[in-house]
């Protein structure tokens, strides 16, 4: 329902996205399904030859998709972007050096991003999550007001939504970081039409145990309540004082997010990964995601066990980040 709903409003403007895997047959398959239905302008990156050795192996008509070969851009295009890389890079890497970043479709991709000429990025179906982010903090960078980047993947059954985050980005999370990524998450499930109820979590509910990972979600929740926020937080709890309305009427009665959370802020990388995915495989919920948050440009990553439906529905996320301001 989301996805259909974000296609729509999308249609037909002309959303121009680069997909920096153009030679993978499930990036393909998604590319051609979104040209086809007039949902956004795919350019595929990657080497003439691999692409269309691709389309030929699996009968892809890509006839009216873009791709480039970063090997045979023009050379004053191609020596303009490696001038504003420079320049963005000053000091950090020589010209050659450029020269050779810009000729991997990673951070190639991310340039035409960065220079205005695509309007988002969605790569990682066969990069790492560091090689897709890395060019992004390096070149994109962070949005004003944000000092890190982090994600959130959107579980989806019927017509009900909920957030986890941070589940591909940030490893151990301080306090400081804890905060910023519950406002970042709020935000997005804001941006999707949802009122976020917050809930920091952990193996504690409300101080019933100790333990690094209680004080820093028990810090970072006070944090949070000493902000003018426009939606709800509490914390640190359980998952199931979070979700669940008769272990909350227990352990935290007055509570205005437990028994209700729709938004879940993971105190590490590892509970995080772990949770979402047996939301996913367990539980029947379709994963959305990572969306990235806090860059300065719409550029996601994909799962390497991604399929081609995945990557469909998260270029249909990156171009409503850059068409509706999501």
């Amino acid at each position: 329902m989301i996805i259909s709903k974000l296609s729509e409003e999308i249609r037909g403007k002309g959303v121009r996205i680069v997909f920096t895997e153009g030679w993978d047959k499930r990036v393909m398959g998604a590319a051609v399904r979104l040209a086809n239905e007039g949902i956004l302008n795919p350019v595929l990156l990657g080497e003439k030859e691999e692409i269309e050795a691709c389309a030929k192996e699996n009968g892809f008509d890509i006839s009216n998709i873009e791709c480039i070969a970063p090997s045979e851009y023009p050379e004053e295009a191609r020596e303009a972007m490696i001038t504003k890389m420079v320049e963005l890079r000053r000091g950090k890497m020589s010209r050659e050096a450029v020269a050779e970043a810009i000729s991997h479709t990673n951070y190639f991709g991310t340039m035409l991003v960065k220079m205005g000429l695509a309007d988002g990025l969605l790569g990682g179906a066969t990069y790492s999550t560091a090689d897709t982010v890395r060019p992004a903090l390096q070149l994109v960078k962070t949005a004003p007001g944000q000092s890190i980047v982090s994600s959130t993947f959107i579980l989806v059954k019927g017509g009900e939504q909920l957030f986890m985050a941070d589940c591909a980005i940030n490893r151990d999370p301080n306090p400081d970081e804890l905060v910023e990524i519950a406002i970042q998450t709020a935000d997005t499930a804001k941006k999707f039409g949802v009122d976020p109820k917050v809930a920091m979590l952990s193996y504690s509910s409300f101080g019933s145990a100790t333990g690094h990972c209680v004080a820093k979600m028990n810090e970072a929740t006070t944090r949070l309540k000493r902000m003018p926020l426009d939606f709800d937080v509490d914390g640190e709890m359980q998952f199931d004082c979070a979700v669940a309305p008769e272990v909350a009427a227990l352990k935290a009665p007055e509570s205005k997010v437990a028994g209700k959370a729709n938004t879940f802020i993971f105190p590490n990388l590892s509970s995080g990964n772990i949770g979402y995915k047996i939301a996913a495989r367990l539980g029947g919920w379709e994963a959305v995601g990572p969306v990235l948050q806090g860059l300065n440009a719409p550029i996601n990553d994909l799962s390497r066990g991604c399929n081609e439906e995945e990557i469909y529905k998260m270029a249909i996320v990156t171009g409503a980040q850059k068409a509706l301001g999501i």
